[in-house]
């Protein structure tokens, strides 16, 4: 029943006052995009942190004569398809479970900066990009969720390509080299615009230079949250889509694994 209501919910958000017959069948119609990697052995993570491990406790035919299987998983908060909490950057901020559902879901869209983030690796999107954005498809609304699309989802799991560097520790922070927000975008944006949540496909909303993080501890410090290793942005269009992006629920945490997915009506 819960389910429903919230579906019903999505299907009034999506099309507004226009009459709907059966917001179901909408639902039934529409196209669910999953936004995350998988996580693996493969799974990319900052070059200081532990990578991902997935170790088999038990797989096989037990003695009582059925097959049972469970597998033992060890990972840091920020590494493949994630979700930074406003504490990661914010000594005040929410942690991972203190992230309201609501704040989890909203109407999505997609700014598109593939074609700079092409001429330029180290690219920072600006407010510039968010209000040529505008131009086109009409002031942002209240509640969205911002997604970016650099274009380099198309290179996970290559670290070389998607980070810049194969190396590990400070020499391989030292070496990163990918697209990010910039400082200037994250400030217009919670100056001017009331949004939820932004995500992108690269490590990190800042970009592989940055030494102070700005981005994050600017919208963390006003209690928005963010999404790393996005997948598939190319699926997305401009906007018209609903995303949840729900990451696990670990008390405390400053991030956590994320399974993101939106919803084309």
């Amino acid at each position: 029943m819960k389910s429903a209501v919230l579906f019903l919910m999505i299907a009034t958000v999506v099309f507004g006052c226009r009459q709907v017959e059966d917001p179901l069948a909408v639902l039934r119609g529409g196209q669910w995009i999953d936004l995350s990697w998988a996580f693996d052995e493969e799974s990319i993570y900052w070059p200081t942190n532990i990578p991902f491990t997935h170790d088999t406790v038990f797989a096989g035919m037990t003695e009582g004569g059925y097959f049972y299987s469970s597998f033992h998983f060890a990972a840091e908060e920020h590494g493949g398809t994630h979700f930074d909490a406003p504490i990661h950057f914010s000594k005040d901020g929410k942690t991972v479970d203190q992230i309201s559902i609501e704040q989890l879901t909203g109407p999505g869209i997609l700014v598109d900066v593939r074609s700079q983030a092409a001429e330029d690796r180290d690219y920072q999107i600006t407010a510039e990009d968010l209000k040529a954005w505008e131009v086109q498809h009409g002031r942002i609304p209240d509640g969205a969720i911002v997604l970016f699309n650099t274009g380099f989802w198309k290179y996970y799991p290559d670290k070389l390509t998607y980070t810049g560097t194969e190396l590990t520790g400070q020499e391989g922070v030292d070496n990163l080299s990918f697209p990010g927000i910039h400082p200037d975008a994250a400030t217009w944006l919670v100056e001017n615009r009331n949004i939820k949540a932004v995500g992108l496909d690269t490590p990190s909303i800042d970009y592989g230079k940055s030494k102070d993080f700005k981005t994050h501890r600017i919208l963390f410090a006003r209690g928005l949250t963010a999404y790393e290793n996005l997948a598939q942005l190319d699926e997305l269009p401009a906007d018209g889509f609903w995303i949840m992006a729900f990451p696990m629920k670990i008390r405390g945490g400053s991030g956590a694994p994320l399974r993101i997915v939106a919803f084309l009506p």
